[in-house]
């Protein structure tokens, strides 16, 4: 047997952490003048910034940060729109030795005290919107170096040390930054909702963080120089890792401080928008922009959606406006999307319906993700991949966390037997393909059927009525649990509650229709995913409410 080991070690020449930090410098050295940044709001900015400038904002931020005694592991805590310092935010804190903390811009006071707390952050970094916060803040931490970024668009006192621009003025040392001397380290700490407890601090690592851009290229075949508009939180899994992997690609970040439909098909077509992310919400709200607005974009865009799959009505109305839509799937503990539904040609010539429900499962695991597996409850025993057995869906691979901060026995329970244990339900097809049926606390079993609320959710959408739905559990003196239907309809729309139960008849069996439909608006979160939470606080109280349909 050859010695393959014996004098082939690692060492500097041969074995460097891998980290995002990289992606950016060779995008300055070898497009200096390609464009990095938009901020255009048709109002009040109007900024463009290369390559080059931007990897000079980012050294002097990690300068000015370190002039200000932030060291190596120190929580840097951000809460900002998706404005320029919130991408410079993604390399700079790193390069300063320190660790980015993106907090939910919607958060309220309690939850922001918390997780400043919790991740005993020594600096924040706030935006003009939220100036509201700053005495609560201020008066809970008064050691806290408070940072304010502003712009044109928000106009509010000074508050605070300093501003963000004076962070950047203060540096005289474009060299007083560093990379990580073990692809090991924390580069970020996201926080999730945390809908049935304290939020969790969830550790990315830079390694994971370099392989999950490099993968979210990989799955969307991006070339060089793509233009990529932030619709989607860049608070929210790091933004799916793509502010690295567009310095990658060295592509152009299209800012956003808020959504709005009009703002963002203008965008599209002013700048040749190639790519964009969202939940299924925002695409909803764009295929319902203004038809003028759709008409001057003449380009093909390309769009991921997350949260929940494509309905037939979204699908349809994007495929008409020449966006093609691609179904990915992730958590925060896994820096976003690592799975996504690989496409075949043949798709192309199926009905929209069809093409709908071959994209609507989670599909594959990502170019360099190692596992994506179903398992029996309780177990490490995959299901049959028939399509049917239900299991416990589980990841494993480079773009794991590192765990959960200060809660060893969370991040045990997360990793059982080598896998990270997601707590969504699904099944497996026989050719490979992977599909959520629900979250485990989310199958509500009526009568001891049980009923995925992701199916009853399916056969609603396919009323092109409504835009969002949710399905949960109502208590039930007889049956225990019964599914009620919050349904919230499209503006200009009318729906009656007879229609949409005929409907969910001719779609699902009896026991599965709904035993009450409430119109109303449906609660979200900032990442448009529906907060489920609140509607089965709602439903407690239709508990010893007859069905209005029989069971």
């Amino acid at each position: 047997m050859t010695d393959f080991h014996t004098g082939l070690g690692k060492n500097a020449a041969n074995h460097q952490p891998l980290t995002p930090i990289d992606f950016i410098e060779r995008s300055a050295l070898a497009y200096p003048d390609k464009v990095a940044i938009i901020y255009d709001d048709l109002q009040h900015n109007e900024l463009t910034q290369t390559w080059g400038e931007t990897f000079t904002r980012c050294r002097k931020l990690a300068d000015g940060l370190k002039k200000l005694g932030i060291n190596k592991n120190d929580t840097v805590a951000v809460m900002l729109p998706n404005t320029p310092p919130m991408v410079e935010s993604a390399f700079g804190i790193s390069m300063s030795g320190g660790v980015l903390c993106t907090l939910n811009t919607r958060l309220d006071i309690n939850a922001l005290t918390f997780c400043l707390q919790h991740s005993e952050a020594k600096a924040l970094i706030l935006d003009s919107e939220f100036a509201h916060h700053v005495e609560i803040i201020e008066e809970t931490f008064p050691d806290l170096i408070l940072i304010h970024a502003t712009d044109a668009a928000v106009s509010t006192a000074p508050f605070g040390q300093l501003s963000y621009e004076e962070v950047i003025a203060s540096s005289d040392d474009l060299d007083n930054w560093e990379k990580p001397e073990d692809e090991w380290d924390a580069i970020a700490l996201n926080y999730t909702s945390g809908t049935t407890g304290a939020p969790k601090g969830v550790v990315y690592h830079h390694r994971g963080a370099a392989l999950n851009a490099v993968s979210n290229i990989l799955d969307w075949d991006i070339p060089k120089h793509p233009v990529y508009l932030w619709t989607l939180p860049l608070f929210h899994c790091n933004g799916w890792c793509f502010p690295w992997t567009i310095a990658e690609r060295a592509g152009v970040n299209v800012c956003l401080r808020q959504i709005n439909a009009e703002l963002i098909l203008k965008l599209i077509g002013i700048y040749h928008v190639t790519h964009y992310c969202a939940a299924p919400v925002v695409h909803s709200l764009i295929a319902s922009g203004d038809q003028s607005l759709k008409d001057i974009i003449h380009h093909e865009v390309k769009g991921w959606v997350a949260g929940a799959p494509p309905s037939e009505t979204m699908l349809e109305n994007m495929e008409a406006m020449g966006f093609h839509i691609t179904h990915v799937y992730g958590l925060t503990e896994v820096y976003g999307p690592v799975t996504l539904c690989v496409e075949h040609e043949e798709w192309d010539d199926l009905e929209v319906s069809e093409r709908a429900s071959k994209k609507s499962r989670q599909g594959l695991p990502s170019h360099l993700m190692a596992g994506f597996e179903v398992f029996k409850e309780g177990s490490s025993e995959p299901v049959a991949a028939d399509g049917k057995e239900v299991g416990e869906l589980a990841l494993k691979g480079n773009m794991v966390m590192k765990g959960y901060l200060k809660s060893r026995k969370a991040t045990d329970a997360a990793f059982k037997d080598g896998w990270f244990r997601t707590g969504d339900l699904g099944v497996k097809y026989p050719d490979g393909y992977i599909k959520i049926m629900d979250r485990l606390k989310d199958i509500i079993i009526s009568g001891g059927e049980n009923i995925s609320s992701i199916e009853v959710e399916n056969a609603l959408y396919k009323l092109p009525e409504i835009v969002s739905c949710a399905v949960v559990a109502a208590p039930h003196d007889k049956w225990g649990e019964v599914p009620i239907a919050f349904i919230e309809i499209s503006e200009g729309h009318t729906l009656e509650r007879s229609t949409v139960i005929e409907h969910c008849r001719q779609h699902l069996a009896g026991f599965k229709v709904p035993k009450h439909i409430i119109f109303a608006e449906i609660p979200k979160t900032s990442t448009g995913k529906v907060q489920k939470f609140e509607l089965r606080q709602a439903a407690k109280s239709m508990a010893h409410e007859e069905p209005k349909v029989t069971h």
